[in-house]
């Protein structure tokens, strides 16, 4: 019996069922077995699943055109550091670092990248990998975002970080625990918790029928440890999601999911540690949660439309500007294009825009937000 499956039964055993967030937390983040401890490989063609960077460098390239007019949003300030949750191998900074030192010199002088990484494998392999950049200063590496020093002015990135937080799931019967029936794990429901009652109200609904709601507590830490990590700034959430007004009207409620090998797996207990659990994200509780901390939201825009709003106004031109053949430019085409139809990422993904300590109407002239307008 693998080493995380005999601990959650020990844990079982001697504590009784557990919610499904401590379950979750434990196939994720377990300091010796857990999904992102593990040396192995996670990412790309080799792991579990592709992130935007693992498709081409183009995603950090139209992410670093709109960072830096986020930094001249705020006034071009002498220091600024862009703030990446979960930047797993670091592939997305590697490609912001490398285009805003390339094509916005200025920007790229004041900036400081901070990775924010849980798992101390991947902080091992980003310190390898960024080992000259930690040397000069120009790049840090933190195990939490309590560990980043608060600055005055910074850009948070999270892509794909908020949909692998613990989540509840409420029911009808109650809020789902896992029990053990010898060695199998199985599911009970138990009385809810008032939190998870109350972030249902909040943010969600109270399930009905056969409706099971996820319940993401641990997000309102995240937008605490926000709110303390800078005083002027922009924050950018992309990742899978809908909002409360969308679950009302009968969006799917039900979005726990688990992946291996590419493979959307039926089974999220089956095989702790060895394959990815998510949940889509509820943009309407993220949007609140930060605007009780004084972090404004713009309207929530599909992916499609920010990364539009960014390369129009040249068309995309840094895309292409260093293929040669024909081939190499239709290639760039075709992974462009999966950034931004329906058919690849461009709908399935949401783009969630905060903003504290500038304008409203400067911060709704970015780039990105065009197609929000």
């Amino acid at each position: 019996m693998a080493g995380l499956h005999a601990a959650i039964l020990s844990e079982i055993s001697s504590r009784g069922p557990i919610p499904f967030s401590r379950f979750m937390e434990l196939c994720l983040y377990h300091p010796e077995f857990g999904y992102y401890a593990a040396e192995r490989e996670r990412f790309g063609k080799s792991g579990d699943f592709y992130t935007a960077s693992d498709i081409h460098a183009v995603y950090g390239r139209l992410m670093a055109r709109q960072f830096d007019e986020m930094w001249r949003a705020l006034g071009s300030p002498p220091s600024l550091r862009v703030i990446e949750l979960g930047p797993g191998r670091g592939l997305f900074a590697q490609d912001v670092l490398a285009f805003a030192r390339e094509k916005f010199p200025a920007f790229f002088e004041a900036m400081q990248y901070v990775m924010v990484e849980r798992s101390p494998s991947l902080c091992r392999r980003l310190m390898e990998r960024f080992a000259a950049g930690l040397e000069r200063g120009t790049v840090a590496v933190r195990h939490s975002l309590k560990d980043a020093e608060s600055t005055g002015h910074a850009i948070a990135f999270a892509n794909e970080f908020f949909d692998a937080l613990p989540v509840d799931v409420l029911g009808e019967h109650g809020q789902l625990h896992i029990a053990a029936s010898g060695n199998r794990f199985t599911e009970t429901w138990r009385e809810p918790a008032a939190a998870v009652l109350d972030y249902a109200r909040r943010f969600a609904l109270v399930p009905a029928g056969e409706q099971r709601v996820e319940i993401c507590l641990p997000l309102e830490g995240i937008i605490c440890e926000l709110d303390s990590a800078f005083q002027r700034g922009f924050v950018i959430a992309v990742d899978y999601g809908y909002t409360r007004a969308e679950l009302q009207a009968g969006a799917p409620s039900d979005t726990l999911r688990a992946f291996r090998s590419h493979t959307l797996r039926a089974n999220v207990v089956d095989s702790p540690g060895e394959q990815d659990i998510t949940a889509d994200v509820n943009f309407t509780a993220v949007a609140e949660l930060a605007r009780g901390a004084g972090i404004h939201a713009m309207p929530l825009l599909r992916q499609s439309q920010f990364l539009m709003g960014i390369g129009e106004a040249n068309q995309f031109a840094d895309i292409f500007e260093s293929c040669v053949l024909p081939q190499e430019h239709a290639k760039r085409a075709l992974q462009l294009k999966h950034f931004i139809t329906p058919e690849g990422l461009g709908e399935a993904f949401r783009v969630l825009v905060m903003f504290r300590g500038v304008p409203p109407k400067e911060a709704a002239r970015l780039s990105g937000l065009k197609f929000a307008r």
